[in-house]
C-alpha cells in the first residue's frame, strides 16, 4: 500500500485486522474486506474510492454496526471497543448519511420531528418531550445555516420536500447530535449534478464548521481530490493508497489513476468513475 499519512493526533476510528466474508463457505463467497487496519484521526475528512466491489460501503456498513466484522476483527471509536455493538446502539457514536435521500429521513413526520428523533439517538426519551420550545429554536439556527429556507418550514412533511433538501436535511440530522463520527456514503449519487454540487458545498461547510471527523464514500475522483484531508483508494477488499492533504492538493486525477495502478499492480478500468469525474465540480 502506498500511505503517507502522518497525522499524529488522536484515533477517532480504529479498524483493527477487519476481514468480511460473505457466502462463507459457499460457492458465492465472497472475501468484501481482507485485513483492514486503518485509522481515521480526531478531525480528519476521508474520501474513499474505488470500483464497485471494492469494500468502500462495506468499511462503512461495518463502522455503522450493520453487521459485524469476521472472527478477530476489532472496531474501536474513541477507546470504545464498538465491535459487538449493533447499529441502533451505535448511534450516539455515528451519524450517517445515506445515498438515497428517503433512507435518512422519515418521509411521513415533518422536519422538526425528524430533527427531534436524531438529536435523540441513542437516548431513550419519547418523541413528545422531543420536540420541545428549546430545541425548535436549535433546529431554526441549524437549518437557517444551509440558507434553503428549511428554518421556516419545521411543520412540513419530509416527503414534500425536493431531494436536495433532503439529503442536506439529512447531513443536519447525521451531525446535531455531535457523534464521534460521520459517515456519507454515496451520498450525493442519486442527485442530479447541480443539486449534488449544492450538497456538497454544505457537506463542506458543515464538516469544517462542527470539526466532524469524517468518511465519505464517493465514485467522482474529482470530489475525491477536492474535498477532505486525506484520501485512500481501495481495490479487492484492500486499502491500496493513502494519500495526505498536502500532497493530494497537487494531485490531478490522471495522477490519482497513476498511483492506484502502482500500488495495486493493475490497470484502473472503471469507466463509470472516469467518465464521471467531472460531473460534480463543473
Amino acid at each position: 500500500m502506498i500511505g503517507i499519512h502522518m497525522n499524529q493526533t488522536d484515533s477517532i476510528l480504529k479498524l483493527r485486522n477487519v476481514t468480511k466474508t460473505f457466502a462463507r463457505q459457499t460457492v458465492d463467497e465472497v472475501i468484501a474486506l481482507s485485513d483492514i487496519t486503518f485509522d481515521v484521526h480526531n478531525q480528519d475528512f476521508v474520501t474513499i474510492i474505488g470500483s464497485n466491489g471494492a469494500g468502500k460501503s462495506t468499511m462503512l456498513n461495518i463502522v455503522a454496526g450493520l453487521y459485524p466484522p469476521d472472527r478477530g476483527g476489532k472496531i474501536y471509536i474513541g477507546e470504545n471497543d464498538v465491535t459487538r455493538l449493533i447499529g441502533y446502539k451505535r448511534a450516539g457514536f455515528v451519524g450517517r448519511v445515506w445515498q438515497q435521500p428517503d433512507l435518512g429521513t422519515a418521509g411521513h413526520l415533518t422536519i422538526e420531528e425528524n430533527l427531534s428523533l436524531a438529536i435523540l439517538r441513542g437516548k431513550r426519551r419519547g418523541l413528545r418531550r422531543a420536540v420541545s420550545k428549546a430545541r425548535k429554536e436549535l433546529f431554526r439556527k441549524e437549518l437557517s445555516l444551509l440558507n434553503l429556507g428549511l428554518e421556516d418550514r419545521l411543520k412540513t412533511p419530509v416527503n414534500t420536500l425536493s431531494g436536495g433538501q433532503r439529503q442536506a436535511l439529512s447531513l443536519v440530522m447525521a451531525t446535531i447530535s455531535k457523534p464521534s463520527i460521520l459517515l456519507l456514503d454515496e451520498h450525493v449519487g442519486a442527485l442530479d449534478p447541480n443539486t449534488a454540487k449544492t450538497v456538497l458545498e454544505l457537506t463542506d461547510k458543515i464538516v469544517e464548521r462542527e470539526q466532524m471527523t469524517t468518511v465519505m464514500v464517493t465514485h467522482n475522483m474529482e470530489v475525491a481530490l477536492h474535498l477532505g484531508t486525506r484520501l485512500i483508494m481501495m481495490n479487492k477488499g484492500k486499502i491500496v493508497v493513502d494519500i495526505d492533504a498536502e500532497r493530494k492538493r497537487r494531485l490531478k486525477v490522471s495522477d490519482l489513476v497513476s498511483a492506484f495502478e502502482q500500488a495495486a499492480g493493475e490497470s484502473f478500468d472503471d469507466d463509470s468513475i472516469l467518465l464521471s469525474h467531472a460531473e460534480h465540480m463543473k
